[in-house]
């Protein structure tokens, strides 16, 4: 293999991550999963019993998936294994800001594979990361795959919390 397609191979790779093709996962329109989660209290506040990511923020893990649904917010559910993946710790670090921003409005989830592999099966998620909103009915609103980029997960969850607003 040439060096150019070598390099062209890579880049697609980090450009859309490691995630399988987005027909096979759960679709836009969906009901969302009643999926039981470990949260943080689950693991006794130890980090690495829920997650592989080097700076988890625990307003990420206070929820499990079933009740952030409960709550009748709108939730930004991350599908990432930072332990594997260098574009899911990256989508993490771009996610932290953006809870920032909302973490009044929206809550925020990560579900690890080696931490929640029920998620994953739930979900259909085959690879990582995906990124999920969840409006404040239980349905799913936007999904993408691979990394995200700020502005549009901006937009997106902007989109949800405005229609739900009318």
């Amino acid at each position: 293999m040439s060096l150019n397609k070598v390099f062209f191979a890579f880049l697609f790779l980090i450009l859309v991550g490691c995630g399988a093709a987005p027909e096979n996962s759960l679709q836009v329109g969906s009901s969302a999963p009643q999926v039981k989660t470990k949260t943080l209290a689950d693991v006794d506040g130890d980090f690495s019993r829920i997650t592989s990511y080097r700076y988890p923020d625990e307003r990420m893990y206070q929820y499990s998936l079933d009740e952030a649904l409960a709550q009748g917010k709108p939730i930004v559910l991350e599908f990432a294994t930072p332990g594997h993946c260098t574009v899911c710790d990256k989508q993490l670090q771009m996610l932290k800001g953006l809870l920032a921003k909302y973490e009044d409005d929206v809550i925020f989830l990560h579900m690890d594979q080696y931490q929640n592999p029920e998620a994953f099966k739930a979900f259909k998620v085959m690879g990582d990361p995906w990124t999920y909103i969840i409006d404040a009915g239980q349905m799913v609103r936007y999904k993408q795959s691979g990394r995200v980029l700020y502005g549009e997960l901006d937009y997106a969850i902007n989109k949800v919390l405005t229609s739900e607003a009318s």
